[in-house]
């Protein structure tokens, strides 16, 4: 039985699945939710997330925010990452190294965003980096463990 690929999710590919339901939002959840990925998550990462869901364009409440987090986190698995941080590709967002350090740190196969700064890095890294909606074919025939 093979494991499945790990992956790290941006922001706002989190954001998009957490609040929207349906298209590959709602696809990208129900693949962490069922175990076709397992996303990893870092504190940097964690915190990114925290912190924008606290936008007041959101309109979340404070529960909201954590009905949210708790659609997310169970299914993460947290990575330290070292110091100093993994070697990545320079990025032109310094807001994006945390994303491609855990992607390293963490042995992802995959970063899946559709940030065109990370986006530009595919090919530079050991990992793949992906928009969400290349990244579905790879796990959408991957069984749950």
């Amino acid at each position: 039985m093979s494991r499945p690929p790990r992956v790290v999710l941006d922001t706002n590919v989190v954001l998009s699945a957490l609040l929207f339901r349906s298209g590959i939002a709602q696809q990208l959840r129900d693949g962490w939710q069922c175990g076709a990925y397992l996303p990893l998550a870092s504190t940097a990462t964690v915190q990114e997330l925290l912190r924008v869901l606290a936008y007041p364009k959101f309109r979340l409440s404070r529960s909201d925010q954590q009905e949210l987090l708790a659609d997310y986190l169970p299914w993460t698995h947290g990575v330290s990452i070292p110091t100093p941080p993994p070697p990545v590709p320079a990025c032109r967002d310094p807001l994006d190294a945390p994303f491609l350090e855990l992607a390293a740190a963490g042995r992802a196969q995959m970063l899946v965003t559709g940030d065109r700064d990370l986006l530009a890095l595919a090919g530079q890294t050991r990992f793949h980096i992906l928009a969400p909606a290349a990244f579905l074919p790879h796990v959408q025939d991957t069984p749950p463990p």
